[in-house]
């Protein structure tokens, strides 16, 4: 069983999901509890992390609807 990633390594991977196309803008990401099982990390982590993308204009919450990506993301 791999290690969890750290935080660092965590908003990294979903950085590089985002410019590889995997998460196209304007998509919605999956769910905290998606995410939170593919890294096997708690949900509180995946809280924090998509926060901190949040805050960098990278994804942006639609309240009832989920978490996008931006459709141009600011970095």
């Amino acid at each position: 069983m791999p290690i969890p990633p750290t935080m660092g390594e965590l908003i990294n991977d979903l950085l590089k999901r985002i410019e590889t196309g995997e998460f196209r803008p304007g998509s919605q990401i999956p769910s905290t509890q998606q995410l939170a099982d593919h890294y096997d990390v708690s949900v509180s982590t995946i809280h924090r992390a998509v926060a901190t993308l949040r805050e960098q204009g990278v994804l942006v919450g639609r309240p009832g609807r989920g978490v996008f990506v931006a459709e141009s993301p600011q970095r």
